[in-house]
């Protein structure tokens, strides 16, 4: 198997507090869980995967890209 994420970086956070459904923080538990398995890592807190995420998120959108050049 082969996750969208690999190995964390440690990087310096910014501080944003944010919302989430109850399942969508079950799934990342269950992702950290994986993660952890799959990379030999600690257990990674799930809160910890969201901005990971997020920069894979948006570093894979075309459309994106697309239109942030012509910003």
């Amino acid at each position: 198997m082969k996750l969208k994420l690999a190995v964390l970086e440690d990087d310096r956070p910014v501080r944003i507090t944010l919302e989430i459904p109850a399942s969508l923080n079950r799934d990342l538990a269950a992702y950290a869980a994986v993660l952890s398995k799959e990379t030999g890592q600690a257990a990674v807190e799930p809160a910890k995967l969201v901005a990971p995420m997020l920069q894979r998120f948006i570093a894979t959108d075309r459309a994106f890209t697309k239109a942030r050049r012509s910003l």
